[in-house]
């Protein structure tokens, strides 16, 4: 009786875990994706409104797609740059270079999505783009917080 009591106790818990990743999978799916790494502009595009917030995320997932040679490139600069780490030897000028082309390759993958980005707000109504901007402003720092320390003034309790 003792076993049977242990089974059912360990296929519960398997049964409640394998449940809660389907129910996260879902939610994963159903958001449109992963978020994390997601980038300033992707997470700016969250404050504007629905009606546009999808099609922005969308125009920046087909640029990111689009560079897909690049990106392929940058993961394989960086594996080069491993490699040549674990060698006896480091050749620090060889991993330089490997992580200088994996530095040109992302630069190149935030560029062409930058470049949608700015096509993008560019046909957005006023207010909009003024959210937008607004939004990247908090993520780089440059909040209201931030403007007004530059003017001497300390910013209040949070």
């Amino acid at each position: 009786m003792n076993r049977l009591r242990i089974a059912v106790c360990v296929s519960v818990v398997l049964n409640v875990f394998l449940a809660g990743a389907l129910i996260a999978g879902f939610f994963a799916v159903r958001n449109g994706g992963r978020m994390i790494n997601a980038g300033a502009l992707r997470i700016a595009g969250s404050e504007l409104p629905a009606a546009e917030r999808r099609p922005f995320r969308h125009a920046l997932r087909e640029a990111r797609n689009a560079m897909g040679p690049s990106i392929a490139e940058s993961h394989r600069a960086k594996q080069q740059a491993a490699l040549l780490l674990r060698q006896p030897n480091v050749d620090q000028g060889a991993v330089m270079v490997a992580l200088d082309q994996a530095r040109a390759d992302d630069m190149a993958v935030r560029a062409a999505v930058e470049r949608r980005a700015v096509a993008f707000a560019a046909t957005l109504p006023g207010p909009d783009r003024a959210k937008l901007a607004n939004a990247i402003d908090k993520r780089a720092g440059q909040g209201p917080d931030l403007q007004k320390a530059r003017d001497g003034k300390t910013p209040g309790p949070r």
